[in-house]
């Protein structure tokens, strides 16, 4: 009875860091899971739309050098 005392205040101590050194879930983590994923998947759709603008506005930058390039030899 009283290890078992013992160990219930020892893990109540220690339960934010058992619950990081055991990368456990808690029930927030759990709760809000899906409304977390669909923010990643919004913003992978957003950092989608930004890297194929820049990568044009590259194409542009890059098409415009080889122009300027060719006009001073």
């Amino acid at each position: 009875m009283m290890m078992d005392n013992y160990m219930g205040a020892y893990i109540d101590r220690r339960m934010e860091s058992l619950i990081d050194e055991w990368q456990l879930a808690t029930k927030r983590d759990v709760n809000n899971f899906v409304t977390r994923l669909n923010a990643l998947a919004d913003e992978i759709v957003r950092l989608t739309e930004v890297e194929n603008k820049a990568s044009a506005k590259l194409s542009a930058l890059e098409a415009r050098a080889k122009r300027l390039e060719g006009m001073t030899r």
